[in-house]
């Protein structure tokens, strides 16, 4: 059984498609770590997420917001089980990290325990005329 991701990903400089893909069986220790926050906060944000060298910094744990809707279940999204392909925004999420050299996570917004949306800060990375003033 092929384990990969069935999603192109992106350059998270808006470049062209990243040509690996990431699979269940080649996830860092870090990213099962993160999975798994993921998973138990079920809804909500992290922010303030650091990247080195491609790799997310969990120590110390990131800023952790949770999302309390009332009159409502909570449900959290299936854990990985590594029999099982990656999910797609996992796959997306990870492809984005192991691409950063430098740089911080602003906030990383969480919906049925995966990755929904993101802030993405790139060390040295401004844009056109952004100076300081």
């Amino acid at each position: 059984m092929d384990h990969r991701a069935a999603v192109p990903q992106r350059s998270p400089c808006g470049g062209g498609e990243m040509t690996s893909s990431i699979t269940v069986q080649n996830l860092r220790p870090s990213e099962v770590g993160f999975i798994a926050a993921m998973h138990h906060l079920s809804f909500g944000l992290f922010e303030h997420l650091q990247i080195r060298g491609g790799e997310l910094v969990l120590t110390p744990p990131p800023v952790t917001v949770r999302y309390v809707k009332f009159g409502t279940v909570a449900t959290a999204g299936k854990p990985i089980d590594d029999t099982l392909e990656l999910r797609q925004q996992l796959a997306e999420l990870f492809g984005y990290v192991r691409e950063v050299d430098s740089g911080e996570i602003r906030s990383l917004e969480i919906r049925h325990g995966l990755p929904f949306a993101m802030e993405l800060e790139l060390a040295g990375e401004r844009t056109e005329g952004g100076g300081r003033g």
